[in-house]
């Protein structure tokens, strides 16, 4: 079925306040009907804004575009539709939709909620986190190659537990003074992801201290770890999520805040609150029809299946490699989000050449690979983090078995050339030592700013 957005807002204009009622801010409906600001705007031209009857009102509040467009204090038709598209893919238990504009808008947006409805300021990460680069979410990560310079981070956001370590994540939570535990369910830097019951056990545990447990579901939602949100490998009812990226397709930026309607409404808790925290271009039209087009597609061509398949054959053909080469350690992940970790190879002369490198720079010999990937096979991949010797994958969730073929015999290819030592690809190797020797030298050569 094509994806009619005319014929949605034709059959479905005049239901922006319910929508918004049942699925976003009840708060500020509220606040809109006892002001009389409850308008269905049907069109905009020029500095005018007609509704339904075809009546003008002189915008004074600078909307946008021809179909009413982040109305200053209005309900839009479009927010309130996707937000009812959103709240029919996730448990019913996450019943409450705020849009906004990024995965870090979106977990900073998260960390305010759980702070409101708990009363606690502190909020608890896993090791190797990646959440976002403002402040909010950067203090949730602690590395020091993102964090450096930054500081001082956000008070009672340093406290980071190992992934599987129950006890430590007790230990924290016992307090009961943390807001929020924050997870990925397959991290992004890195790909790593539980291999016990962890994330069943850490569930129990914020329950039993009263803490939230917010899944930042930004990388791994909507289709890309084979389920549609990454949470469900694991049966768990988070109390938050988070989403982005393919929530518009990779269109226009979007993003989501989707959490129960009882935590949502202690940050929305009277109608003076209506807006106490809100974003500029949250609600845009472009970015609604996008991601009610992006969830339609992902239905419709069953994407999230054919995540599940070819992530499991991705998985299969190039964990079976390890036989040939010794340079692979594990292939990890969930669907098609993927990470080949390698580490120091078994043969002498390729163990000197790996050490080499890792002198230099832990992350060389996975740059060295992906360079390859991209120069001579023109298969773009990246490295899965600073100091990390692994490979991250994020195929589009259209893959068929003809790509997966091309990945693999391309890696076949580039770690055969990686065996022939000397060789090119340790040419490659030794002229990123040179340029990581030559920065550090300049950054050492360069003078201190003074204050």
């Amino acid at each position: 079925m094509a994806f009619d957005l005319k014929e949605i807002i034709a059959a479905r204009l005049g239901e922006n306040y319910q929508l918004h009622e049942r699925h976003v801010n009840p708060t500020l409906v509220q606040a809109q009907r006892v002001i009389g600001f409850d308008k269905v705007y049907a069109r905009a031209e020029g500095a005018y804004l007609y509704d339904m009857d075809n009546q003008p009102y002189l915008d004074f509040l600078s909307g946008y575009l021809d179909l009413p467009n982040m109305v200053q204090m209005d309900c839009s038709l479009l927010s309130g539709l996707l937000a009812e598209a959103l709240t029919k893919r996730t448990p019913p238990h996450l019943n409450a939709v705020f849009f906004c504009n990024s995965g870090t808008e979106a977990m900073e947006g998260a960390l305010k909620f759980a702070r409101a409805a708990t009363g606690r300021k502190r909020a608890v990460s896993l090791a190797s986190a990646f959440h976002g680069l403002s402040l909010g979410s950067l203090s949730l990560m602690g590395c020091e190659s993102f964090t450096e310079g930054f500081g001082p981070l956000m008070e009672g956001f340093d406290a980071r537990v190992p992934l599987d370590d129950v006890e430590a994540l007790d230990r924290q939570l016992r307090s009961r003074d943390v807001a929020a535990l924050v997870i990925e369910t397959v991290q992004g830097k890195g790909c790593q992801t539980s291999k016990t019951d962890f994330f069943i056990r850490a569930q129990e545990l914020c329950r039993k201290h009263g803490t939230l447990l917010i899944s930042d579901e930004v990388q791994t939602g909507l289709g890309r770890t084979g389920k549609m949100f990454g949470f469900q490998h694991w049966n768990l009812e988070p109390d938050i999520i988070t989403l982005a990226k393919t929530l518009s397709g990779g269109y226009v930026p979007c993003g989501a805040i989707v959490t129960r309607r009882d935590i949502y409404q202690k940050t929305f808790s009277r109608m003076d609150r209506c807006v106490v925290h809100s974003t500029t271009f949250g609600r845009n039209n472009l970015a609604m029809a996008c991601g009610l087009a992006a969830l339609e597609v992902i239905d419709d061509e069953k994407l999230v299946e054919n995540s599940a398949k070819m992530g499991a054959l991705l998985m299969e053909k190039v964990d079976a490699l390890r036989a040939k080469h010794s340079f692979i350690k594990e292939v990890r992940g969930k669907g098609l989000m993927i990470g080949i970790e390698f580490h120091e190879p078994q043969e002498f002369k390729l163990k000197m050449a790996w050490k080499l490198l890792h002198k230099i720079d832990k992350v060389l010999f996975a740059q060295m690979i992906v360079t390859q990937m991209l120069s001579k096979h023109r298969i773009l991949t990246q490295v899965a983090g600073h100091a990390m010797d692994v490979m991250k994958i994020l195929p589009p969730l259209i893959i068929g078995e003809k790509e997966v073929e091309m990945f693999v015999n391309a890696l076949d290819d580039v770690l055969t050339e990686c065996r022939k030592f000397p060789g090119p690809m340790w040419e490659l190797g030794n002229n990123f030592v040179k340029a990581a020797l030559g920065s550090k030298r300049t950054a050492e050569a360069r003078p201190a700013v003074s204050a």
